[in-house]
């Protein structure tokens, strides 16, 4: 497939240089959800400098960390899980004045060597249909986790954060959607968001195929591994599809996946938005 070629790195770094990309020194696919208008409260975008997106923060310089703390970032909330931690000698570095907080979507039990091969089958594909079942998967086990992140936004409305999980693609792609689906974003402005991500990995992919070059199905496969980049604004319109159809819509998830209260919503999607102006 020539769109998961190496991408033209003028082109790359050019677009990384604007918005939504953020730079942070040592950290790739950084992005403010900020400035998207909404479209069921007009008049209002959601707020910039407020709520960020990225990859792994593990190889963050110190520098990165100043340029995090410019940003008004305070919590910088990592999902992944402790597998992926102990696989890739990755854990969570120390951030002088930013706290860390563990949120793993998925746990230990969930790394099977059964549920793993599924898993990698599922990306290998790269079909859209694949990717719905990977992302119910992360709707199914991401209440506890994601939880935490909404509660933060609820309680916290003028401390900025940032959520990652290992590529800041498929756990942080879909947090990102609820976030902006609750603000009101239209559709294809999430699915635009998601497929920056194509670009907003490249800096690493070097990194990322020597990752998956340790796994034996990636290994042999080399559209296997070249999947693992697709980032298609149409597998974000079908998960949003199957968000509104099989979960009733994002409120119906935050109350019955998150235990949030109609009031508890109400101040989430307060707090995610700002006049245009």
């Amino acid at each position: 497939m020539m769109d998961l070629d190496p991408l033209d790195p003028v082109s790359v770094n050019e677009r990384l240089s604007k918005p939504p990309f953020v730079s942070i020194a040592g950290v790739v696919n950084v992005r403010d959800l900020g400035s998207y208008p909404s479209i069921t409260s007009p008049g209002c975008i959601t707020r910039p400098r407020f709520i960020f997106r990225s990859a792994e923060v593990s190889s963050i310089t110190e520098e990165g960390v100043t340029q995090l703390k410019a940003l008004g970032v305070k919590k910088v909330f990592d999902m992944r899980s402790d597998t992926e931690i102990e696989r890739y000698g990755t854990p969570c570095p120390e951030l002088e004045g930013i706290e860390i907080v563990r949120v793993p979507v998925f746990k230990v039990e969930d790394y099977s060597p059964e549920m793993m091969a599924k898993r990698f089958e599922l990306y290998a594909s790269g079909q859209t249909e694949a990717f719905m079942e990977l992302y119910s998967q992360i709707l199914d086990h991401a209440g506890p986790a994601f939880g935490v992140i909404i509660r933060h936004i609820r309680d916290h409305p003028d401390d900025g954060i940032l959520f990652h999980c290992t590529a800041g693609k498929d756990r942080t792609g879909v947090l990102a959607a609820i976030i902006l689906k609750l603000a009101g974003v239209d559709n294809e402005s999430i699915a635009e968001d998601y497929g920056l991500t194509r670009i907003g990995r490249e800096p690493a992919r070097q990194k990322v195929m020597a990752r998956l070059a340790k796994v034996p199905l990636f290994a042999t496969n080399t559209e296997a591994a070249r999947n693992m980049f697709s980032s298609r604004a149409e597998v974000m319109l079908a998960f949003l599809e199957v968000l509104q159809t099989k979960y009733g819509d994002v409120v119906e998830y935050l109350k019955q996946y998150l235990e949030l209260t109609d009031e508890d919503i109400e101040i989430v999607r307060s707090n995610l938005l700002v006049g245009a102006s």
